[in-house]
């Protein structure tokens, strides 16, 4: 991989809107903000002006940021991101944050969110794979306002471009074959070099050269061979790249695009002004300017997220615990609290926590967020998604819940009204799943447990039970004031405590030792119901 190097932006002389890198000063604010209003253009001082992604000779002074003059850039062209997955498998918990974050740059700015499908794979990539990320996308509410566009629907383009960098030189046919390359590679190690292509069928190194038959040829582009590649990362700042620590990349294969070529004609077209993405992608960044800068394309604003690791610190795997989106909707989890999750992992804003889509949209920027790589922690997780349990709507609650509770058995119809189970339950339950759980009594004939019975009734608990029942057979309305007022009569009637009678009426009423608000429990279940299972019990 190229090794690259982080550097500080230079001290900038005094000017009324540049300082080092940081942000404008406050007076470049006031200044920025006349600007803006009079619609005047915003330049830096003509020695600082330069291009924030530029390729440089090595020895050269890395390159002089005028932030005011970024900013304003924001202002006066459109922000469009993309989101561009690949089909070839799940939606990973890496590529909705990343969604995630495009998304919020875009509405942040009133830009445009695009989806882009990457689909050259043609091995690894399926018309599943396509549907999941889509459901993803529909789940976690990212809207986008373009796409979704599919790479493979894009051939004819791709080869418009690559002719035209055949014919003026900045892409060339390599015959090498997969065995010679192996061979090079070989040679390059014994040697003590780093494996690389050496550009042996570059035109000016294959004069009188042969083309060997029966080879199908892929085509190289020619990477500059002096200076370096410099660009000013949105999270980690200047970085630098040497050019002599690139080769020349395939960029087509058998009419197929290459990752690195079909992402730079993409963007250019779809006008995308910020790539944001995994810091994985740091390496491919350099190979991508150049490509940028030999189609004469502007280069767009780089953004790398640090990636998100488990608790034991290492690249979040399947060993970790679940990383596909969609699963975390089956096992329960609401989509507000994973986009509320993901978002925060990795980036912060004072002391928000827990917020919503719009305000994460209001004050999402891209420099708050961490170099560091993100840790993973699904308690808080869970934490987090019970907060949103509890202030969901009960009708939305019940329309999740149902199928999961007559996946356990349960039948909705003829039960106690859902809504209201799920009002009564949802502030002690962290997941759906785990309201489905809770809610199932209600909906399933009770299996009592003989033993548990037995030792519920014993010590004064039948006697308990037996006046409960007849007390509550007389009510005229049974409300759960009215049967808290039973129980609060055979309490002293009996002369027990709560727990002496609240205990053989779960046992044998809802075959539980714990239940919610035992009057409201009971109101749910039924009179009639409450009432033949006592008797049941009794008899």
């Amino acid at each position: 991989a190229p090794r690259f190097a982080f550097r500080r932006c230079p001290s900038l002389p005094v000017a009324s809107d540049t300082i080092r890198g940081e942000g404008p000063t406050p007076s470049a604010k006031i200044c920025f903000l006349r600007r803006l209003v009079r619609r005047a253009p915003i330049e830096a001082p003509a020695e600082h002006r330069r291009s924030a992604c530029v390729n440089q000779p090595r020895s050269g002074a890395p390159p002089a940021y005028d932030c005011a003059a970024l900013r304003a850039e924001k202002f006066m062209k459109e922000i469009r991101t993309r989101i561009a997955p690949s089909p070839t498998g799940m939606m990973h918990l890496g590529t909705a944050r990343t969604a995630i974050y495009c998304w919020a740059v875009a509405r942040h700015f009133g830009g445009k969110f695009l989806l882009r499908i990457e689909d050259t794979d043609q091995v690894r990539s399926t018309k599943e794979a396509v549907q999941v990320i889509l459901d993803g996308m529909k789940w976690l509410n990212l809207d986008y306002d373009e796409g979704p566009i599919y790479q493979m629907d894009r051939l004819e383009r791709y080869k418009e471009v690559v002719d035209q960098m055949l014919a003026d030189g900045r892409a060339y046919y390599c015959y090498a074959t997969p065995e010679e390359l192996d061979a090079m590679r070989e040679d390059q190690k014994a040697r003590g070099l780093k494996p690389r292509y050496d550009g042996r069928w570059r035109p000016e190194n294959c004069v009188g050269k042969p083309i060997p038959e029966g080879v199908q040829p892929v085509i190289r582009f020619r990477n500059p061979d002096d200076g370096a590649v410099t660009w000013n990362d949105a999270v980690y700042g200047p970085i630098t790249v040497a050019n002599s620590e690139l080769d020349d990349l395939i960029i087509m294969r058998n009419g197929i695009p290459t990752y690195n070529f079909a992402v730079v004609v993409d963007d250019w077209d779809m006008k995308v002004s910020h790539v944001i993405r995994g810091a994985d992608h740091i390496n491919n960044t350099p190979r991508q300017i150049n490509i940028y800068n030999a189609l004469g394309a502007e280069v767009p604003v780089f953004a790398h997220l640090p990636l998100i690791c488990g608790q034991d610190g290492q690249k979040l795997s399947k060993r970790h615990g679940t990383v596909s989106v969609l699963e975390y909707e089956r096992q329960g989890y609401l989509p507000e609290a994973i986009f509320n999750y993901l978002a925060r992992l990795g980036w912060g804003h004072g002391n928000m926590e827990k917020f919503s889509r719009d305000e994460l949209a209001k004050v999402f920027e891209l420099s708050d967020c961490s170099r560091a790589a993100a840790r993973i922690d699904w308690k808080k997780l869970e934490w987090l998604n019970q907060q949103y349990m509890k202030e969901a709507d009960d009708a939305r609650l019940a329309e999740l819940a149902a199928p999961r509770i007559e996946a356990r058995g349960g039948k909705i119809e003829g039960g106690p009204c859902l809504k209201a189970v799920c009002g009564l339950l949802k502030s002690r339950s962290a997941t759906l799943e785990k309201l489905a759980d809770a809610a199932l009594f209600f909906y399933v004939e009770p299996k009592v447990d003989p033993e548990a019975a037995r030792a519920a009734l014993d010590n004064g608990g039948r006697e308990a039970l037996k006046l409960f029942g007849e007390k509550l057979e007389a009510l005229a309305d049974m409300t759960p004031e009215n049967v808290y007022h039973c129980i609060q009569a055979v309490m002293e009637e009996q002369g027990i405590s709560m727990k002496e009678l609240a205990t053989p009426l779960r046992v044998v009423v809802c075959a539980a030792d714990r239940t919610p608000q035992i009057d409201v429990t009971l109101c749910l279940i039924g009179k009639d119901n409450v009432l033949n299972r006592i008797k049941a019990a009794l008899a």
